[in-house]
């Protein structure tokens, strides 16, 4: 039993640590939008995502449970603790690598490719539920082009309503409302991103038969948004010049309107309880945004760099989480 709550409490750290990351790795979701339009100054808008981080994190667990028995079920797996603990490793080893390079890619997306890859190798083909591992694939690559849509509607939408208004008080007052959508953008990645860890740790408790179902225990809840508010309030100054400066010029309009419209996609698949990738909601809805602005402004080749690494992020931490496994069990 020692041994058994030993191992579990790595687990349960490096779920917390792949949170923490996940925090400083995403802050660049809610914010980037609103300091590259200087609506909030840089430290301001990151102690407000953290708090709306960590608000949105205990407040909804649909997420959780999806993320913590789609893909396997953590009751017939023999070996799940070592499949999870590969599975982390994998997703927080792709996280710091894109973080350094100031690639917005997405977390989701490298916890959902390490887990199968984990399970895949550790325990079989067999065991991996394809089913739900489909279905959560789907939600992850219509999001963004449901986001992207959104966001050249609305864009579309606002540019008719004010064309004929002076652009200096239009801007004016979208600079003052952007506090207000930044904040709901950091409430949902909230409520979505924070439960993917929650959900790791309670396959973990459900696989160490420390608990029967996939109800996430309150202390799980408070630990997994801690970590991510805490990761929030630490920042990720790269992933933020990228979003908010390389993909094209943003007005406060522009940032308004893909805050609305990555936040309205994000809540949308947590309602469902379904995972969906934060970073690929709020680029693509920037990117839709863009082109209704003027196509010719986007920045398309580092559009073009974000979206390869969307594809790959599934296979490669898949890879890993599989390596992993073969090396440490």
């Amino acid at each position: 039993m020692e041994t058994s709550i030993f191992v579990l409490g790595i687990v349960i750290f490096l779920a917390l640590a792949f949170d923490f990351i996940n925090g400083f790795h995403d802050t660049a979701n809610a914010i980037a939008t609103s300091v590259s339009t200087r609506a909030l100054k840089p430290r301001v808008a990151i102690l407000m995502a953290a708090a709306m981080n960590f608000l949105g994190a205990i407040t909804f667990t649909g997420v959780a449970k999806t993320i913590g028995g789609s893909v396997a079920d953590p009751a017939a797996l023999d070996n799940g603790i070592q499949v999870v603990i590969a599975a982390l490793l994998a997703a927080i080893i792709w996280n710091l690598v894109t973080w350094w390079f100031g690639i917005p890619s997405s977390s989701s997306h490298a916890l959902i490719g390490a887990l199968t890859g984990a399970v895949f190798v550790g325990a079989g083909a067999g065991y991996v539920k394809w089913e739900g591992f489909i279905s959560i694939l789907k939600v992850l690559i219509f999001s963004p082009l449901i986001a992207f849509a959104i966001g050249y509607i609305i864009m579309t939408v606002l540019k008719w309503i004010f064309a004929k208004r002076s652009p200096h008080n239009v801007n004016k007052g979208f600079r003052t409302m952007q506090i207000l959508t930044a904040a709901i953008q950091a409430f949902t990645h909230g409520t979505n991103d924070a439960q993917k860890a929650m959900g790791i740790i309670t396959f973990a408790l459900v696989t160490s038969e420390f608990q029967d179902t996939l109800d996430v225990p309150l202390w799980v809840k408070l630990s997994a948004a801690t970590a991510m508010a805490l990761g929030t309030s630490i920042g990720g100054y790269k992933i933020i010049k990228t979003m908010g400066t390389k993909i094209f010029k943003i007005e406060p309009i522009n940032g308004f309107a893909a805050d609305m419209a990555g936040a309205s996609v994000i809540f949308s698949a947590t309602i469902l309880h379904m995972p969906v990738s934060t970073t690929h909601a709020i680029t693509s809805a920037l990117l839709g945004v863009g082109s209704a602005k003027r196509v010719s402004e986007v920045k398309w080749s580092v559009a073009g760099r974000i979206i390869i690494t969307w594809f790959i992020t599934i296979p490669i931490s898949g890879l890993l989480a599989g390596l992993i496994f073969k090396i440490l069990f």
